[in-house]
């Protein structure tokens, strides 16, 4: 072989043998180079970790709602927040694992549109979704009558535990509105598109109804357990339909029917909303598009009333529910303005509070409100925000026992004649009584 021939060869095989060196530096991976890059690499979920229940809902803000009151600290508190009600617990660990157990569809039943077995039974727990009346029976439980599930729903304040009265298996709804609780825990619940008064007995089990003979647009309603009188407001027809709460007969009516929610006069009505009674048998009706509320004695003879449009405090927009405390303070929500506003018999504002907003203390378009005289809780419903909430009342007497172990705390004399309905704090500038 010619000495060209030897250097050609060698040219070639020097080329190969880069090309194997270059393959080998490519395709042989670098070990420190790969537990680098598997270090860097975003790591995968595992799959068979239990999924979080609370991923993807709003984040939780923590109140110690021991603090929740009105007014504001140093002054003594007359209005506390406990809790609030929602529905039926729901158990999120419960659902996360229930999804992730779901069992694959065939494909013969994707092609026939056949829901899997676990998806035709949820079982899913009921929540408040626009809430009307609501009440207490004697044991102290919380009624709620909610519309938009069509069912009254019955908190246990103590135990957490919720019952239902359900629509079609316990009693008749359609559009629930108001309702009521006796002494001997019978419920009484106003219809508007029935247009009836149902009772339900302490069972949970309807056993009639009446009205519907007389009532347009039955809205709220009230017991007087003294003189045994129901009253239930007719927003649309402008009455207040007064009947024996034993012999449901009806007696008489307040206000003029049918005044097609134009009357202005004192003693008449302009879509009247809802009712409550004192413990002397009064008689206090929200008079709604009126902007007012008016007040009768038990044979519906009319005393007084106070209240003016406007936004400030001691004003109304659209009054709403209304209550009477232990010491006769009358308790009125404004749907419009997101608030409770608090009065004495002379219409003179003792306090308010609420705001629009989903915080405790805070409405959406509140509607009802209640008072337990035994407990001094007061419960509130909200018609958009699916809620219950509690209050606590702090009675005129606490409140001037909580103020002279102040002032014997801090040495200062609290005089003897300053009566304790005059210690109900207002607000800071409150305007002059509506008139």
């Amino acid at each position: 072989m010619s000495a060209r021939s030897k250097n050609a060869n060698y040219g070639w095989e020097t080329v190969i043998t880069l090309i194997f060196v270059l393959l080998a530096v490519f395709l042989v991976p670098n070990p420190g180079y790969a537990q680098s890059a598997q270090q860097n690499a975003p790591q995968k979920k595992n799959k068979k970790r239990s999924a979080d229940p609370n991923a993807g809902l709003p984040k939780r803000v923590n109140f110690d709602i021991s603090k929740i009151v009105w007014p504001n600290p140093p002054a003594i508190a007359r209005i506390r927040f406990m809790q609030q009600f929602t529905g039926e617990k729901i158990d999120w660990n419960a659902a996360a694992n229930k999804k992730n157990t779901k069992p694959k569809q065939t494909w013969m039943d994707r092609l026939a549109g056949t829901k899997p077995v676990q998806d035709q039974d949820l079982n899913l727990p009921f929540q408040l979704i626009r809430t009307y009346g609501v009440g207490f029976d004697s044991k102290g439980n919380v009624y709620a009558a909610d519309q938009g599930v069509a069912a009254i729903f019955i908190f246990n304040p103590e135990t957490k535990a919720v019952e239902m009265i359900k629509n079609g298996k316990d009693a008749h709804f359609n559009m629930l509105v108001g309702l009521a609780v006796d002494d001997n825990d019978r419920i009484f619940f106003t219809d508007d598109k029935l247009h009836h008064v149902g009772i339900i007995n302490p069972k949970h089990q309807q056993e009639s109804s009446f009205g519907s003979d007389v009532l347009v647009r039955p809205g709220g309603i009230a017991i007087d357990s003294t003189n045994r009188l129901l009253y239930v407001v007719d927003t649309g027809n402008d009455v207040v339909q007064v009947f024996d709460a034993d012999s449901l007969k009806l007696l008489r009516h307040i206000g003029t029917p049918s005044t097609k929610h134009q009357a202005t006069e004192q003693g008449l009505f302009s879509l009247p909303t809802n009712v409550a009674v004192d413990k002397e048998g009064n008689v206090y009706v929200t008079d709604t598009l009126n902007n007012r509320v008016e007040i009768f004695d038990a044979d519906g003879n009319f005393i007084s009333t106070f209240g003016k449009n406007g936004d400030g405090p001691g004003y109304f927009a659209r009054p709403k529910g209304i209550a009477v405390d232990v010491d006769g303070h009358i308790w009125v929500v404004d749907a419009m303005q997101n608030r409770v506003q608090v009065f004495n018999n002379e219409g003179r504002l003792l306090i308010y509070f609420g705001e629009m907003g989903a915080y405790p203390g805070q409405f959406q378009e509140p509607w009802g409100i209640a008072i337990d005289n035994k407990t001094n809780r007061v419960i509130t419903s909200e018609q958009y925000q699916g809620r219950v909430q509690m209050f606590r009342y702090v009675t005129d007497a606490e409140a001037e026992k909580l103020k002279q172990e102040r002032d014997a705390a801090q040495g200062t004399p609290t005089p003897k004649s300053v009566a304790a309905k005059d210690t109900a704090p207002a607000p800071a500038q409150t305007p002059p009584p509506p008139k």
